[in-house]
């Protein structure tokens, strides 16, 4: 069962620890990307309880529900590409002259 165990990563020791401006960035990033998906899930649940007539619509032979909660699967991986890539940016003054990126 030792597999199991968590700790940190090999060589994470060896890593300096993150600069809490950058991690006080990407948290802010990351919640305002929740509360996006967080609004059209929601409305996405309040259409599916009130509006069932919406939600049978056919749309390229399906109802409107299952290319929405498609949609929604799609939104969420794009959404954690999108998240990625803004969190590999450096912030302003953060990154010393002539280091790799």
């Amino acid at each position: 069962m030792s597999a199991l165990l968590h700790g940190p990563s090999p060589g994470a020791e060896n890593e300096p620890p993150e600069n809490p401006a950058i991690q006080a960035r990407n948290a802010r990033l990351g919640l305002r990307l929740f509360a996006v998906y967080g609004v059209i899930y929601g409305i996405y649940v309040v259409a599916g309880a009130f509006l069932p007539g919406v939600m049978k619509v056919a749309l390229a032979g399906v109802n409107v529900a299952v290319v929405w909660g498609f949609g929604l699967i799609i939104l969420a991986f794009v959404m954690a590409i999108v998240y990625g890539r803004l969190c590999d940016r450096p912030m302003a003054g953060t990154e010393e002259k002539g280091a790799p990126r």
